[in-house]
């Protein structure tokens, strides 16, 4: 006759297992690190998937080194053809909270505020029972500045350090609330670096205001937004970072100063009107990455200090591109590369293969139906992005629809485009559409529209704006001049 530790070891063996399987799995996570104005060629996971010549296009020694934003990607994936789906603060990032177009949002221009009745992915995992909380920049409550903690918080319950608008650069806490720490003599907010160290600089504060979250969120389901005021100008960071980058080599971008190719009309100016390069405010510019990813790596060392690493679905992402003098430009507001593609670096524990690469052109309409789908959360009523979760757990068919769309901000019509991970058509009303092959001419210095070897690739993708504007209530596709030069290239 067994034994009573004998029984408690029986018991232990066939009985346990089976209560532990009834019991409910604690939700997944979420972080998202979101940056301001970031182009993808400074972070070196997006180089190692690029050719030299496109990697390195400020010169073979000009880049930052971003080892912790790179082991995001290596443990998950990143999207290579990933659009800001209008390349302007407020409407893309319109469209990444909400799945909506922008013209459907109440926001397709900067300080325009969200409608009310927008459903953010925050407010359906709030409602799930998540933590949630939110740092930094905002830009979707209109024209205050800093304007801290808008009193609409879309599901963020915390928002106690997110701020409406500006790139400030010194933040402190005063009599138990939150400021720009960097003032005038009128006692104004200013964006002076005003000696910011480590403890005050923007993007170390914001950080460790997500810190603290997490350490109080630690034992629950959360969900945390930092969103980071930089890279976007002004170009200056703290030391060491502002000297750290200062004696490389930087020189123009190749599509700098190209007087030999006409380029589009869109691009708007003339060529007289082009910024005057910089190589230090490159460096600088560089300087504002590496403090972020070091950044990134305090938020990682306390996943893992904490246990959460395997629990917490990680995301890296920007609301726009800058073309850091690409073309002739700094900034965004067009369909060039530098400007509206951006990083997409997601890390889901359990979902996503480690390292994988997705070559299937998306846009941040789409990034709210797919985390919320890669959580096991429905999307809400509205929702018109795409769920691509099937692309980052690599189990996508082959026909999948591989087509994003893109507008210009503002009420007024300039362009829209319709791109491909290959193909990018830009139709507006001061040109004539404009075609680029990207694997052909990764520059967009050519403009492939008319060349009969690519009608039906134009053909399709202005059938596909047209179905787009549609569907999608969009009143630039219904605009006059490109309405007509859709319909005629869609063969109607």
């Amino acid at each position: 006759m067994p034994t009573r530790p004998l029984i408690a070891l029986v018991l232990l063996l066939f009985v346990s297992p089976l209560v532990h399987a009834d019991e409910p799995t604690q939700p997944l996570n979420l972080l998202i690190v979101q940056t301001d104005e970031h182009n993808f060629r400074t972070l070196g996971c997006y180089r190692n998937v690029m050719p030299d010549e496109q990697a390195f296009i400020w010169g073979k020694r000009a880049f930052v080194e971003t080892p912790h934003i790179d082991s995001i990607a290596a443990r998950g994936a990143l999207a290579t053809s990933y659009y800001a789906t209008s390349p302007v603060c407020t409407p893309s990032r319109a469209s990444f909270f909400s799945g909506r177009y922008p013209q459907n949002t109440g926001s397709p221009a900067n300080d325009m505020p969200l409608n009310n009745d927008v459903v953010t992915f925050g407010k359906v995992l709030q409602a799930r029972g998540y933590a949630t909380g939110y740092a930094g920049k905002w830009h979707l409550d209109g024209s205050g500045k800093p304007q801290w903690q808008p009193s609409r918080t879309f599901g963020f319950a915390d928002n106690r350090f997110m701020f409406n608008r500006g790139h400030w650069k010194k933040f402190a806490i005063v009599d138990g609330q939150p400021q720009v720490a960097a003032r005038n003599a009128q006692d104004k907010p200013t964006y002076n670096l005003d000696n910011a160290d480590a403890e005050s600089f923007s993007t170390d504060w914001l950080t460790t205001r997500a810190i603290e979250f997490i350490e109080q969120h630690r034992d629950e389901p959360f969900c945390y937004h930092l969103s980071l005021p930089d890279p976007h100008g002004p170009n200056t960071v703290r030391p060491p970072y502002d000297e750290m980058y200062r004696d490389l080599p930087i020189r123009p971008p190749l599509t700098y100063g190209n007087t030999e190719l006409p380029r589009p009309g869109w691009i708007g100016g003339t060529r007289r009107g082009d910024v005057r390069f910089n190589a230090a405010l490159m460096a600088k510019y560089f300087g504002m990455v590496r403090c972020i990813d070091d950044n990134v790596g305090r938020l990682l060392k306390k996943l893992d200090d904490l246990g959460l690493r395997e629990r917490t679905a990680v995301v890296f992402t920007a609301d726009h591109g800058d073309l850091c003098f690409e073309h002739g430009r700094l900034n965004k507001g067009n369909p060039y590369e530098g400007s509206a593609r951006i990083p997409m670096i997601v890390y889901v524990p359990g979902r996503t293969p480690a390292g994988l690469v997705i070559e299937e052109a998306l846009g941040t309409v789409d990034f709210a139906p797919t985390i919320l789908s890669l959580l096991d959360a429905p999307a809400p009523a509205g929702t018109q992005g795409r769920d691509a979760s099937a692309l980052w757990t690599g189990d996508a068919a082959a026909d999948w629809h591989d087509i994003t769309f893109l507008r210009n901000a503002g009420p007024k019509p300039q362009w829209v485009a319709a791109v491909s991970d290959r193909f990018k058509l830009v139709v507006s009303v001061s040109d004539e559409p404009w075609l680029f092959d990207l694997q052909t001419d990764p520059d967009e210095l050519i403009n492939q529209h008319g060349r009969a070897s690519l009608e039906t690739v134009e053909q399709q993708l202005a059938q596909e704006l047209l179905a787009y504007g549609k569907a999608n209530q969009d009143p630039h596709v219904a605009e006059e001049k490109i309405n007509a030069d859709l319909k005629r290239l869609a063969g109607e």
